[in-house]
């Protein structure tokens, strides 16, 4: 199996899902519940939501995105530490905290993942095996992006 790793033996790569498994690799080990919490101030004005006017300002969806960013970051962090490589049923919570500040949370369960071995997948043979002959492609090295 070729779990990619670092001198410093940490995983390479680290991949996030929000499904429950990871097509074309096997889990070779769980390691747990992972989480990054971001805490962001509620004032519309200082963390740029609104314009002076009052009015919406065109940089809220960027904010909101970077927030999102920054807990899963926290979270990949969060699974690296375990020796994890991917991370699997990633979801996001958030709460309010007080009148001025919400936590953001993105968790999911770290795994060590390892690329179905190409010979047994062709026998079927193979944890989710899809009957494919073609080896499955490295995921990317980095985290996806949140989608709003």
């Amino acid at each position: 199996m070729g779990i990619h790793r670092s001198r410093s033996g940490a995983p390479e790569w680290c991949v996030v899902v929000t499904t429950d498994d990871l097509p074309g690799y096997e889990i070779c080990q769980v390691y747990g519940y992972v989480m990054g919490v971001v805490v962001r101030t509620q004032n519309p004005f200082s963390e740029g939501l609104k314009a002076l006017d009052g009015g919406v300002n065109p940089r809220r969806v960027k904010v909101m995105t970077t927030w999102r960013q920054q807990a899963i970051d926290a979270m990949i962090e969060e699974a690296k530490k375990r020796g994890a490589n991917a991370i699997i049923g990633m979801r996001f919570d958030h709460r309010v905290l007080t009148e001025f500040w919400t936590e953001i949370c993105a968790y999911g369960t770290a795994i060590l993942a390892a690329p179905v071995d190409s010979k047994a997948e062709q026998s079927g043979q193979g944890a989710g095996a899809s009957g494919s002959s073609a080896p499955p492609a490295e995921p990317a090295a980095t985290a996806p992006r949140a989608a709003g």
